[in-house]
């Protein structure tokens, strides 16, 4: 026989969820508005993908991250 289990909980507790949801998808609209007036702005020849890329991937994380929490917090669990 096997021992009995733990039932699985979260390391972070549900009261935050929406908290963490507006923060991390206000910050992901920031960076992701950042994003596109640098492009806007900045002339081709002087852009620089390395900015690019981490800019589009910081605001992809935070933006995946808030939209999981969203799901979370109104009672979609993913």
């Amino acid at each position: 026989m096997a021992p009995e289990a733990k039932p699985i909980a979260s390391p972070i507790p549900v009261a935050w969820y929406p908290t963490l949801s507006v923060f991390a998808l206000a910050i992901g609209l920031v960076l992701t508005a950042s994003f596109f007036i640098y492009e806007a702005t900045t002339s081709r020849k002087s852009r620089s993908l390395t900015k690019e890329l981490i800019t589009g991937a910081v605001a992809s994380v935070f933006l995946g991250f808030g939209s999981l929490f969203l799901l979370l917090a109104s009672g979609v669990y993913v």
